[in-house]
């Protein structure tokens, strides 16, 4: 039987070409850029050890809409392989099973699923999203399962993974919260690559889906004093707050609101442009030019700032992280993390432990089945001005649904 799938269709050479072909807007049109809806064949397995999941829940990203909207960079082109089925936030069942055998899959593809061995110092050492091997080995170039092309993604109603990428879900979690451990994963490794001291001030910037889960990552593993969340819409102030957020702000008062925190001094003329001193740590979960200006002049001289959000390109002002001794650090997906403690332990299995204290489920704010796929993305593109966070694709109920 044909499996169902939203594919994406462009190829390197057409990339960029997705930027005229269409806008992520409410009420799209049939076609949203290059994504289609497909009957696709069974997914092949790329060796012995691999299985074919079938999706329940998948989550759309803000990477995901980046790419289908034309903006994401061009930096992705030799590491992603096309066609490809998006969908990196999976919850699924393993075949054959009654759904008793629910898993969440890890969509790094490191060194392990490519059948590299020996593998390179940072799968090693256990750091996946730092592969140096992720257009090579045994499968398509793929930086993860959802931009692979020999792997699918959690947008269909098949796809295929390795035993290494899979992490059984207990059974006292819901589908909805399971979809939430992959990104909650993304905001654990983010609040503990800050390197955050006890006491320390903290600010969030961006309250999406990221910014609310780095937000909770940060009051719940790290020793941070005041955390100040910067969200733009009601929902979000409300959700940052009972996350672990101690103070709030929108964007436009984000320099007034760490002046008040830090009790530092303001420059500008007539209203601040910068500050001379700051916050301890910004972690930007927007990844755009204002964000990037806004951190850049909200935390101290040898702060540092943390970006979270993809930024594609943008164009900033880099004179103060100069003058200013900035760390300007990124942080990608996961692997094993240092906790304030000095334990070690894999960020999956933080992950699901925050999913559960936190109830982070309640953030699935609403699932679409793959035939509504316009309506899904436009209510993606503008969740938090409706008033949501994270909206998913539902597989569970697919008539199409595909059986082996």
């Amino acid at each position: 039987a044909p499996v169902k799938a939203l594919q994406f269709e462009a190829r390197p050479a057409r990339y960029a070409a997705a930027a005229a072909a269409g806008r992520l807007t409410p009420g799209a049109g049939a076609k949203i850029g290059p994504l289609r809806l497909r009957d696709l064949d069974p997914p092949e397995l790329p060796g012995p050890d691999w299985v074919v999941i079938r999706p329940r829940l998948a989550g759309i990203c803000g990477s995901d809409l980046s790419t289908i909207d034309g903006h994401a960079s061009r930096y992705f082109e030799p590491i992603v392989s096309f066609p490809f089925v998006p969908g990196h936030e999976v919850v699924a069942d393993r075949t054959g099973t009654d759904g008793s055998d629910r898993v969440v899959v890890e969509p790094v593809l490191g060194c392990v699923t490519r059948g590299i061995d020996p593998p390179c110092p940072a799968c090693g050492r256990g750091e996946l999203g730092n592969c140096e091997h992720i257009a090579f080995g045994a499968l398509a170039p793929g930086l993860q399962s959802g931009f692979c092309h020999d792997t699918g993604g959690g947008w269909s109603t098949l796809m295929v993974a390795h035993p290494s990428q899979l992490h059984p879900v207990p059974g006292t979690m819901s589908d909805e919260a399971a979809v939430m451990v992959e990104p909650t994963a993304c905001a654990v490794h983010a609040a503990l690559t800050a390197g955050i001291r006890e006491g320390e001030s903290v600010v969030v910037l961006g309250a999406g889906t990221l910014g609310l889960l780095v937000t909770a990552a940060v009051r719940h593993f790290t020793l941070a004093g005041p955390i100040l969340a910067v969200a733009k819409h009601p929902t979000q102030r409300e959700l940052a707050r009972a996350l672990g957020a101690d103070l709030l702000a929108e964007p436009d008062e984000v320099l007034r609101a760490v002046r008040r925190l830090t009790g530092t001094m303001a420059l500008g003329d007539g209203r601040i442009t910068r500050l001379t001193g700051g916050a301890d740590h910004v972690i930007d979960c927007v990844g755009s030019a204002t964000s990037l200006a806004d951190a850049l002049a909200a935390v101290r001289p040898k702060g540092r700032v943390t970006l979270v959000g993809m930024p594609g390109h943008v164009h900033v002002d880099l004179t103060g992280l100069w003058q200013r001794e900035i760390v300007l650090a990124g942080a990608y997906a996961y692997g094993t993390e240092e906790l304030p403690s000095g334990e070690r332990r894999r960020t999956f299995d933080l992950a699901f432990e925050l999913v559960q204290a936190a109830d982070l489920g309640r953030l699935v704010s609403a699932t679409y089945p793959l035939a509504r796929y316009q309506d899904a993305i436009a209510h993606a593109a503008s969740a938090g001005r409706r008033g949501a966070v994270k909206i998913a694709f539902d597989l569970r109920n697919e008539k199409e649904r595909t059986r082996l």
